[in-house]
């Protein structure tokens, strides 16, 4: 590979969302391994967050600072609008100075969360469509896919994923979902989710008697088709999530609570509050690893956001999913706990205090599951890192070291 080769890192990068940072991050470990001639950069959303941690150069993803505000005033709407067509010129100019652009993982192609078409699907497909018409490289790498009702989001992520050079999805469900919108993905291929390449820390065997249960929340409101039910929906979460670790408490289980982005703090803050007692406390998790070492040193999991539960299930720990979407369905059944999740939007303590104590009696066996489903996992992505080579970097004509599972 030539020593100027131009690799950019595009999405939601920086923004307080450690899923996203941890694709990031693994990215990043296989371009240092394997590329290291490589020239890396970044067009994201958090970019001073990004330079510090990762050491690399970064641009804002958008000129308007206030993209993902509601803009309510003419004067904020004019902006608005005016960045759309900034961001035309900006996207291009990034792109062209480019090789290789990679989207690292997160859920791209989905809309399983509230998300407006003009935010991060238009800045997708300016990237996509730069790349396609200035001749750089885009690859979408184990992204996350669903099938989108809202037209005009539907449509950018459509014309994104057939105008991408690279695509691989992280389950099953989400290259039939692409498919399901008319992308023909005869030749996409599947891994796992890229936080399955992060390294691990030591795990800890469950401890006797029953020892701490690392609890996962999300300020969590539904999705885009669930607007008009927002409020109702975050209540019975928030209440149910609230019965369920106060029955924890009462008997005796010290419960650890975790997050995943920076907006579910509130949530964290209403469970100490109506619970209140020393044994509930809350994590400071600032990446993927602390929340490896959290999960690790837990003898349970329950948890809503994606990445906290891929790293629970990461460390090998017994793990019962609140699933809000399909993709949480998916990795819990590809790791062997299919029977182990339970709908955020109905969550019901009761049911969820059963399936937890069902999943504790088989903690031994479900152990040996994880363990041998992460060493597959290891294998699969490294699988994905040589066909990355192979498609983005042609000129480098060299086999992928495999890098070694950690202990």
């Amino acid at each position: 590979m030539k020593a100027e080769t131009r690799v950019g890192l595009f999405g939601l990068l920086g923004s307080g969302n450690l899923g996203n940072d941890g694709s990031l991050e693994a990215v990043l470990g296989y371009l240092r391994a394997e590329h290291p001639e490589a020239v890396v950069d970044a067009l994201c959303g958090g970019p001073e967050a990004v330079t510090a941690r990762f050491g690399i150069p970064a641009t804002r993803l958008h000129w308007y600072r206030g993209e993902y505000r509601t803009a309510s005033r003419a004067g904020a709407v004019a902006s608005k609008g005016l960045g759309k067509l900034v961001d035309v010129f900006r996207t291009a100019a990034w792109v062209r100075r480019h090789d290789v652009v990679i989207v690292p993982g997160m859920g791209v192609l989905e809309a399983t969360l509230p998300l407006r078409p003009w935010g991060f699907p238009y800045a997708l497909f300016l990237l996509c469509a730069s790349g396609r018409l200035l001749g750089t490289r885009v690859a979408l790498v184990s992204v996350g896919a669903a099938e989108i009702a809202s037209r005009p989001t539907r449509a950018l992520v459509r014309w994104s994923a057939r105008l991408a050079a690279y695509r691989s999805y992280r389950d099953d469900r989400s290259r039939d979902a692409l498919r399901a919108m008319g992308v023909d993905t005869a030749c996409d291929e599947v891994y796992p989710d890229l936080a399955f390449a992060l390294p691990t820390p030591g795990t800890n065997a469950p401890s006797d008697p029953p020892g701490p249960v690392c609890v996962g929340v999300m300020d969590f409101h539904g999705g885009n088709d669930d607007r008009a039910r927002a409020e109702e929906i975050h209540r019975r979460y928030l209440d149910g999530t609230i019965r369920f670790v106060r029955a924890l408490v009462e008997e005796g289980r010290a419960v650890r609570l975790l997050t995943g982005d920076d907006c579910d703090a509130p949530v964290v803050a209403a469970i100490l509050d109506a619970v209140d007692s020393p044994l509930v406390t809350a994590a400071d998790a600032a990446s993927l690893a602390d929340l490896m070492k959290e999960t690790a040193a837990a003898d349970t999991v329950v948890a809503i956001r994606y990445h906290n539960l891929i790293c629970a299930l990461r460390t090998g720990t017994p793990t019962l999913a609140v699933t809000y979407a399909a993709k949480s369905a998916a990795l819990m059944e590809r790791m062997g706990l299919g029977a182990y999740h339970h709908p955020a939007r109905e969550l019901d303590p009761d049911r969820l205090l059963a399936q937890f104590r069902e999943l504790e009696e088989r903690s031994a066996e479900l152990r040996r599951t994880l363990a041998e489903r992460n060493l597959a996992a290891v294998r699969q992505l490294d699988e994905q890192f040589t066909a990355l080579t192979t498609a983005l970097f042609p000129a480098a004509g060299h086999a992928r070291t495999p890098v070694p599972e950690a202990p």
